[in-house]
This record gives structure tokens, C-alpha cells and sequence, in this order.
């Protein structure tokens, strides 16, 4: 099952992608937007990720008009690595070496034949494990290492100087 979300910019390229994703038979959650209408990337970036962060969703696709806004709000849902990527061989080594489990695209920045080719290798490619798991173990760390640090703080007075 794949999580797709979009805010307004990147709808046109969203639908597009549901097109492939039909003509590949795979399954999919759309949590949006479904209008035209000025919407916030960062409310459908969460909404997708939470959908992979909980194991309802395998992997992610999530759109915008550059891919970076929205893919940074996926970003602060622990448990997802979401790139940004406007070429086949990144996306390729997100899979392969980051172990990546969404993908954010610009609808501004890549066309639609791209952004296919760049989705089926990101589906398609497998992540290799061996010194990347530990690479990847190591972000994860990071993620443990900080939860809840931030609202430790505030709760503290903020931060000193």
C-alpha cells in the first residue's frame, strides 16, 4: 500500500501518478488534497507519512511545487526518511542505501515521463542492508537520541545563554 499526498501545486502531477500506479495494479491511499484550491503542503505531507510511520502504508509518494516543503514536514513524523529527488539515480540510492520510505517530487521542477521513471525505481529498487542498516540504525538513533528534547526545554524556561 503506498500513502500519496499533495497540497495544490502538486496535484496535477499527483493525478498523474495515480494513473501509473493503476496501470501497475499497486494499491494506494490518497490522504489528499483532492482540489485546485490553495491548500498547506505541510497538513497532507503529515497526513501521508503518519500513514507509513504506522506500518499502514508501506512507502510514500507526496508532492509539491518544489517537493522540499512538503517532504520536510514528512520528515518530522518520527520514523520516516523522505528525499527529494529529480533524478532516477537518487532515487535509486535512497532505496538502495538510506533505506528511504517516501518520496517528495516538485510538480514544478520534474515533468511527468521523469516522475514516473523516478517512481518505478523507487518502488522497485530494494534497500541492501549491510553497512547502510547500520547508517540507517544511526539516523534512527539521532531521531531517539532528540524526542522530546525540545519540549524538555520549553517546559525549562527555553534555552540559555
Amino acid at each position: 500500500m503506498i500513502a500519496l499526498g499533495s497540497d495544490h501545486a502538486g496535484l496535477p502531477l499527483k493525478l498523474e501518478i495515480i494513473k501509473l500506479l493503476n496501470e501497475l495494479g499497486l494499491e494506494f491511499t490518497d490522504f489528499g488534497t483532492d482540489s485546485p484550491d490553495r491548500v498547506d503542503y505541510p497538513v497532507y505531507g503529515k497526513r501521508a507519512a503518519l500513514a507509513v510511520a504506522s506500518g499502514q502504508c508501506e512507502r510514500g509518494l507526496i508532492f509539491c511545487g518544489t517537493g522540499v516543503g512538503i517532504s520536510i514536514s514528512a520528515n518530522k513524523v518520527p520514523g520516516i526518511r523522505c528525499v527529494v529527488c529529480s533524478d532516477c539515480y537518487s532515487a535509486s540510492m535512497a532505496r538502495r542505501h538510506n533505506d528511504a520510505n517516501m518520496l517528495a517530487l516538485g510538480a514544478r521542477v520534474v515533468g511527468v515521463d521523469l516522475a514516473r521513471m523516478i517512481i518505478k525505481l523507487f518502488l522497485d529498487e530494494p534497500f541492501e542492508g549491510g553497512r547502510h542498516a547500520e547508517r540507517v540504525n544511526l539516523i534512527s538513533g539521532i531521531e531517539e537520541e532528540y524526542r522530546g528534547q525540545y519540549s524538555k526545554q520549553e517546559q525549562e524556561g527555553g534555552c540559555s545563554s
